[in-house]
């Protein structure tokens, strides 16, 4: 199995570098070979390392941010990812609207793979240290939804 996935967020500083780090490493111990990037549909972060606070978080819980940098969304990403998964509906409408009507990709909201009734991501940053435990808890649900639907879909 050869998927590229794009994970996007606002500002691609909090919740898509987070997901990216938890599917990367979920896909790794499960030996699944995944092109995993995030971005943002904003570009003020473009080039900034992850929030500290969430870097520090997903530390605790043996997940490594620190090689990100934030960049935007960009055209061809259309073309160069399977999937397109957005951490809220907000971002998923501006996705939607980004893309061309001949896009090869899939884009979903990622929650939508993750058991419960939770479909957003919540935007931890302006909050305190719980909204990122909080969300770690719900990426790493939607990580795990998402990797075995993509084995289920490839068996």
């Amino acid at each position: 199995m050869k998927m590229r996935i794009l994970l996007v967020c606002l500002g691609n500083i909090c919740r898509s570098p987070a997901a990216e780090g938890v599917l990367r490493e979920k896909a790794r111990e499960r030996g699944l070979k995944l092109t995993i990037d995030s971005a943002g549909t904003g570009g003020w972060h473009a080039g900034d390392p992850p929030d500290a606070r969430m870097t520090k978080a997903a530390a605790r819980r043996g997940y490594d941010l620190s090689y990100q940098r934030a960049r935007q969304v960009a055209f061809s990403d259309f073309y160069e990812f399977d999937y397109l998964l957005a951490m809220d509906l907000s971002n998923h409408t501006d996705l939607l609207d980004l893309a061309p009507p001949n896009r090869t990709c899939d884009i979903r909201l990622f929650l939508d793979f993750a058991e419960g009734d939770e479909r957003e991501t919540p935007d931890p940053y302006y909050g305190g240290a719980d909204g990122f435990e909080c969300v770690l808890d719900l990426i790493e649900k939607g990580a795990s939804g998402f990797l075995d639907y993509l084995e289920d879909e490839s068996a």
